[in-house]
């Protein structure tokens, strides 16, 4: 039974993704269209999605298969693009590390982008104490959209014909900007955005998407640099 208190938490974390997911169910459409296209069977795609549930890995996968890439290629590749989120667990587990270990894990699964940028909100508010029901309303409510919106992708796959050519993707790039935009409020948060943007293009060419974990090495590296240049500035004056 939850609590007053357990339950205003968790519709909290359902209501901040809700801006969010407006540009994850085009995404999710997409894949769901595109995936019988590059093979994978109609169960197989609902399986991805309920089983890996990482946007950029599945349609990864989905490239990979199509031009019958090595399985070793495969994992290799999805795993480095989602290294990313060693440094969402790495930003969080201070707020989580208390939590029992099933709940760790079940957590861990439902770490996206999205539900990244709700929780460094709500992580920066006073009160953690049952912040973790608020993560829990945040993934949960991704994961059924994500799951949902891939069967329905399916469905209109058959119906609806060259699905693929309406730009459905640059929904996600939107939701991206939207995710960013409200972390650009110091130097040192523009200075690593900008940065690791400029790094992204630099290194877009390098193999196995090693590029977005470089450009996220360093724009982590130039914002903590920044900041460790205004502690020393504080400290002369």
């Amino acid at each position: 039974m939850f609590t007053s208190i357990q339950k205003r938490e968790f519709f909290g974390g359902a209501k901040a993704s809700l801006p969010l997911i407006v540009g994850a169910i085009p995404f999710a459409l997409l894949f769901g269209t595109l995936a019988p296209n590059s093979g994978l069977s109609a169960l197989a795609t609902v399986a991805m999605s309920v089983i890996v549930f990482a946007g950029s890995a599945q349609f990864i996968v989905l490239a990979l298969i199509a031009v019958q890439a090595p399985l070793e290629i495969i994992i290799l590749t999805t795993f480095v693009v989602n290294l990313r989120h060693l440094l969402y667990a790495t930003a969080l587990v201070e707020y989580v590390k208390h939590l029992p270990l099933s709940l760790r894990a079940l957590l861990a699964f439902g770490l996206t982008d999205e539900t990244f940028a709700n929780m460094s909100q709500r992580y920066q508010q006073k009160d953690h104490t049952y912040a973790h029901y608020f993560y829990l309303g945040s993934m949960l409510t991704f994961y059924v959209t994500w799951v949902s919106f891939t069967i329905v992708g399916l469905l209109l796959g058959n119906l609806i014909p060259d699905m693929s050519s309406w730009g459905l993707e640059f929904a996600m790039s939107v939701t991206f900007i939207g995710m960013v935009v409200p972390y650009m409020n110091s130097k040192a948060m523009i200075a690593a955005i900008i940065c690791a943007g400029l790094s992204s293009l630099v290194f877009a060419d390098l193999p196995n998407k090693l590029g977005l974990i470089i450009s996220a090495v360093i724009g982590v590296a130039v914002g903590l640099s920044v900041i460790q240049l205004a502690k020393k500035e504080l400290s002369y004056e």
